[in-house]
């Protein structure tokens, strides 16, 4: 959330972000409710120090034997506490309008964020790897939608029985394979210095108010009858384990990670990427969060784009960085780097991590702040990082399409070898 006090002082600077950022704002309603809120206070002040004055006066007159004017005076606070009742409903108003207004507010921009209107206009930051060129090889590529039941590790027909649409049931070694990515990432974060947590698959409103998929992001979450949602992301949870906390800066950064499913509407994405793994409702996700200072957060989000990089080159998977630009950021994200892994069914690159600095945007929704006596007084907010690393059921796609050969069956990549069991390749069941 943005703080109210650099909205009042930055209003045109506000503005002119959420244009970028294709994002409504209403900064003559900010103005009014602003004005409103400070007029209260301003009327309640004065009231309670006219209400002091007159309590000093009753004290006098009782003392003096001055008993009816001490009664009429008992009867003038009255009225005043009256007064300052009625000023204090406006100024909760006022408040709670305020930031009913700013949850539904995005994250400002930084500086290096490209300005651009969508996905069309995020610049390429580098590329790693060469893509097969699979026809160069006498094979004629496949999808994964459709290698997955031939090879019988992926059954997406049973998968609508069981459940619906844009569910996915995994038999054999595709239930391995799954498994064995999950442990490869978290082995491989955890040995670069992240802390595992094993987190609730459910969340409540105040944790998901907390990174921002609440109050304005209800319709992409599952709802159970109890109030709680199924988790987006393990970012929910991992962001606001120190939630209302003030941790010491000696322990910046924080870096934790989390294997978790991962649950999600996806409103408004009917017709999009309906086929195979890219878009479901249900999906395995291995997360990356840290808090950090903020005068090292930019930095921290560097090394962990390079943590997720990191397991993409291992798996040998090509893939390349794009910023994003203001009108594609995420919602709580000041800067974002995409991943995006090279999908010979696309003939292209799609998205498989997206690592933001959040600032102090999600921070200050949760409440989580840092102590650094030897550089200032009192508490600051502490900047919060999140990354996938990686979306499993995207990177299993990717595995499939990259590694398949001539005869059907696909490779497994060498790192993986041990997970599966010593599987090295996945033949037809």
């Amino acid at each position: 959330m943005l703080d109210v006090r650099f909205v009042r002082e930055n209003q045109e600077a506000v503005a002119e972000a959420m244009k970028n950022r294709n994002a409504s704002w209403d900064g003559e309603r900010f103005a009014e409710l602003d004005e409103a809120r400070r007029a209260a206070i301003a009327e309640e002040e004065s009231l309670q120090a006219e209400r002091n004055i007159a309590s000093k006066q009753i004290g006098a007159m009782m003392a003096a034997g001055q008993k009816a004017e001490a009664e009429a005076a008992k009867e003038q606070v009255r009225t005043i506490n009256e007064q300052i009742a009625a000023a204090g409903a406006k100024r909760a108003k006022a408040d709670d309008e305020l930031r009913m207004m700013l949850l539904a507010t995005p994250n400002m921009p930084a500086d290096t964020t490209p300005v651009g209107k969508d996905e069309n206009d995020n610049p390429e930051v580098r590329r790693w790897g060469t893509p097969r060129d699979l026809q160069a090889e006498g094979i004629t590529m496949k999808p994964h939608w459709d290698l997955g039941p031939e090879l019988g590790i992926i059954d997406f027909e049973r998968a609508v029985k069981l459940a619906a649409s844009r569910f996915i049931l995994l038999g054999g070694a595709g239930a391995r394979l799954e498994r064995a990515l999950i442990n490869f990432m978290a082995d491989t974060h955890t040995g670069r210095g992240y802390k595992e947590w094993w987190c609730p698959a459910m969340a409540n409103a105040e944790t998901l108010t907390g990174t921002g998929q609440l109050p304005k992001f209800e319709e992409d979450l599952f709802r159970t009858r109890e109030g709680l949602y199924l988790i987006p992301t393990a970012e929910v949870q991992l962001t606001n384990i120190h939630s209302g906390e003030v941790l010491d800066a000696s322990q910046l950064p924080l870096k934790y990670c989390a294997f978790t499913p991962c649950f999600r509407e996806e409103a408004g994405s009917a017709g999009r990427d309906t086929r195979g793994l890219i878009r479901v409702h249900q999906f395995d996700k291995v997360e990356m969060v840290k808090y950090a200072k903020p005068e090292e957060s930019y930095d921290d989000l560097e090394s962990m784009v390079a943590d997720a990089e990191n397991i993409l080159q291992l798996l040998g998977l090509p893939y390349r960085v794009i910023s994003l630009c203001t009108g594609d950021i995420g919602f709580s994200a000041a800067k974002t780097y995409d991943l995006e892994v090279w999908l010979p069914s696309y003939n292209g690159y799609k998205e498989i991590s997206s690592c933001s600095n959040c600032t102090d945007f999600q921070a200050r929704r949760a409440n989580i702040k840092y102590r650094d006596p030897e550089n200032f007084k009192g508490t600051r907010y502490a900047h919060t990082l999140n990354g996938s690393g990686l979306a499993v059921g995207r990177t299993m796609a990717a595995v499939l399409e990259n590694y398949q050969q001539a005869d059907g069956s696909v490779k497994v990549p060498e790192v993986l070898v041990p997970y599966m069991g010593g599987m090295e390749v996945i033949k037809p069941e």
